[in-house]
This record gives C-alpha cells, sequence and structure tokens, in this order.
C-alpha cells in the first residue's frame, strides 16, 4: 500500500488518466467519467474484487458509513473483474449507492493494491491519511475518516 501523507495528484500514471488538477480519471459502470480525489469532503477509496469474499462481508459497512454521514464520500474501485456484468451483480447485491469505479491493472499499480478490499482515506485536501486492508467495521472506516 501507499504511504500516508502522499497526495493522490502525485500517483504515478499514464498522462491519459489524470484531469487538470493531476488526480486519475476512471470511467463508472455508468458509464460517467470519476475523478479518485475527494471533492471537498473525506473521501474513501475502496478497491474490491467482485469474487473477493471479505469484501462481500465488508462492503455493507461502507454502504451505511456513506449513507449515514454527510461529510464522508465513497468511491468504490473495482479491480481483477472478468466483465462489467460481475461488477454490476456486486453492486446490485449490496444494494450501493456511492459511485462504482472500473479500475484496471493500472489502477491497482498506481495504488499499490495488493489485497483485498484495500482503503485509502483521502482529506478535502486530497492527501491520503490512512489506509487499510481487509475487513473493516463501520466503526473502524469512520474513525479513519476523522
Amino acid at each position: 500500500m501507499l504511504d500516508t501523507d502522499l497526495p493522490v495528484t502525485s500517483l504515478n500514471t499514464p498522462a491519459q488518466h489524470h484531469n487538470e488538477s493531476g488526480a486519475i480519471m476512471l470511467s463508472t459502470l455508468n458509464g460517467e467519467p470519476v475523478a479518485l480525489q475527494a471533492q471537498g469532503n473525506t473521501t474513501v477509496l475502496y478497491f474490491f474484487a467482485p469474487w473477493c469474499q471479505v469484501c462481500h462481508a465488508s462492503i455493507g459497512n461502507l454502504q451505511n458509513l456513506f449513507q449515514h454521514n454527510e461529510d464522508v464520500d465513497v468511491i468504490a474501485i473495482a479491480l481483477d473483474y472478468t466483465s462489467n456484468e460481475e461488477v454490476l451483480k456486486f453492486t446490485q447485491r449490496h444494494q450501493l449507492t456511492f459511485p462504482i469505479a472500473l479500475g484496471d491493472e493500472k489502477t491497482k499499480q498506481a495504488f499499490a493494491i495488493t489485497g483485498y478490499p484495500s482503503y485509502y482515506i483521502v482529506d478535502k485536501d486530497n492527501v491520503i491519511t490512512a489506509k487499510s486492508m481487509g475487513y473493516s467495521s463501520e466503526l473502524g472506516l469512520y474513525l479513519r475518516s476523522l
């Protein structure tokens, strides 16, 4: 995983995947562009694989955090999936309401993802302030986002 205190706009990926502020850009399941950065709120970047059992067990905690805390945004990034349909089934099964971005090997490398789920907490200034890998409770996610 990446170090904390690292600006997310400083990650090394091909230029075509960045917006004007330097943030990595991906497409969502809906085909909309999304920047992997905070947009005024503390943001949880949640990296998952649809086949990951721990991801299935923990994603509800992330959805609850998102629904009950207006100061926290969530962007989930799917990695290591075989099709968009596989990701869509995962999101429908868990009734997710936050953006689901479709990542790739470059995204995985940029964020140094080595296991699932992996979380980064990004503050309003787009600096990584916390990180975690594996199961996390709603309370654990909330406390990291403070």
